[in-house]
């Protein structure tokens, strides 16, 4: 069996590991995960390359859960001539409709918008792919429970809920006498929405995601501090900018802010949820009720509380409201989206706030703005930046590094598990390995890109 980390190593996005394993002479290749780069322009850059494989001798797709970066690339992986199967659970299947087509609709738009104004350096600048290729590529998609064994080839393998997200979870694989573990991003134990990870079977090889791995979360009450942020913003008279992922994040914050207005511990004001896709997330997640913390009358309040903005008119509408209101909005990372059009509006006003709420990849703008810069570049224009910025603590669906090694010891692992930490940037890879060696048995070490594994 041997392992190659096309993705998700030494970075923490594009996710992408090639297994192969041969019998006789045929060889069984599935790829886990197949995300797309985000964040510094040298890691998208990647998501123009071939991957390293010829896609036609690619027998399936096995699917953690539905964030671009591990499922993104799967309508690239299509027009490049894949037809295998995408295994996922139901829930996760649900989500990829809404993204990958949002995804490229996004990329659509992005380069027409390019192309009008003449930005870049391309003369006719082309989408990664577009919102047809998306929707195409998901016909290759079969949903199965968590827990169900199912066979490719000389591989055998199952998904265990690994919280997180809607739908989200681990890999198991056994071949050849050996069973390794994917863990996809693990979830908290204490999560808004999500219940607990699932502990892991006995594993000979354990790929672990490090987001926080060398980050703590806080222990303040996420709804207290959220209050206080809201009051303050309130005092200040401005609006409230939340650039939220549109799958979980959204989801948390619309619970939360609905929560805290009926408990009268924020005053009543209009939100706005303005992202078609976090929309229809939220409809995925009130139909998925089993799979979450939330009962169907809190979906329900989460729902109803806000004010949906579906189509452009309606989000350009938001301009004319008086302060205070709230706006969630796509991307989380500032990377694209509607939020950006409330940026270009209302950034230079200084009783503006925004309220990241979640971990910032290097290079986006988040990540820009909240290590204090003074102007950030939105298609192709420097908005300067004048208005609050700020972030929220203890909203990550991800676990920190005690939350890791709590889950590790409460899995079925023992000391002869070799675990290869991936999908974390350098200083969380190292902060997570250093953590591990000194509080469990695990040989630990830092997965390399394109590095080839036997096991």
């Amino acid at each position: 069996m041997k392992i190659t980390f096309l993705g998700g190593a030494e970075t923490v996005t594009g996710s992408k590991y090639l297994l192969e394993v041969k019998q006789d002479s045929k060889t069984t290749r599935v790829l886990i995960d197949c995300g797309l780069f985000q964040g510094f322009k040298w890691l998208r850059k990647r998501n123009w390359q071939s991957l390293s494989i010829d896609v036609n001798t690619l027998d399936a797709v096995l699917l953690t859960h539905a964030h671009l970066d591990h499922s993104g690339y799967i309508p690239r992986l299509y027009k490049q001539g894949f037809r295998g199967t995408v295994y996922t659970h139901h829930a996760t299947r649900a989500l990829c409709k809404i993204l990958l087509e949002d995804s490229g609709h996004i990329q659509e738009e992005d380069a027409r918008y390019y192309s009008r104004h003449g930005l870049g350096k391309h003369k006719k600048p082309q989408p990664l792919y577009d919102q047809e290729t998306a929707r195409s590529s998901m016909s290759l998609f079969k949903s199965v429970n968590f827990q169900d064994r199912v066979t490719v080839g000389d591989i055998q393998f199952y998904f265990r809920s690994a919280g997180h997200i809607l739908g989200a979870a681990s890999i198991i694989v056994e071949a050849e006498g050996k069973t390794v573990g994917f863990s996809g991003d693990v979830g908290r134990f204490d999560d808004v929405l999500m219940k607990a990870p699932q502990p892991l079977p006995p594993l000979d090889i354990l790929l672990l995601e490090s987001t926080y791995g060398n980050r703590r979360h806080g222990t303040k009450d996420p709804y207290e501090s959220l209050a206080k942020l809201v009051n303050q913003a309130v005092v200040d008279g401005g609006a409230i900018l939340v650039p939220a992922f549109s799958v979980g994040r959204a989801q948390a914050l619309q619970h939360m802010f609905v929560t805290l207005m009926n408990q009268q511990k924020i005053p009543k004001m209009p939100i706005y949820l303005d992202s078609p896709m976090a929309i229809s997330v939220s409809e995925t997640y009130c139909h998925f009720i089993n799979e979450h913390r939330l009962t169907r009358e809190q979906c329900e309040a989460m729902d109803n509380g806000v004010i949906r903005t579906l189509s452009v008119d309606e989000s350009k509408e938001i301009a004319g409201q008086n302060f205070p209101h709230i706006i969630i909005a796509g991307s989380g990372m500032a990377s694209g989206g509607r939020i950006l059009h409330h940026f270009k509006r209302l950034l230079a006003v200084p009783n503006t706030t925004v309220l990241f709420t979640g971990y910032q990849a290097g290079g986006t703008r988040g990540a820009k703005m909240l290590a204090g810069a003074n102007s950030v570049k939105i298609h192709g224009q420097w908005i300067p930046v004048k208005a609050r910025v700020l972030c929220i603590d203890g909203l990550s669906a991800h676990a920190d590094y005690v939350d890791m090694e709590q889950w590790l010891k409460r899995s079925s692992l023992s000391k002869k598990t070799h675990i290869y930490l991936v999908h974390g940037d350098p200083d969380a890879l190292e902060g997570m390995r250093d953590h591990l060696l000194q509080t469990t048995d695990f040989e630990v070490d830092i997965a390399i890109y394109k590095q080839v594994l036997s096991v």
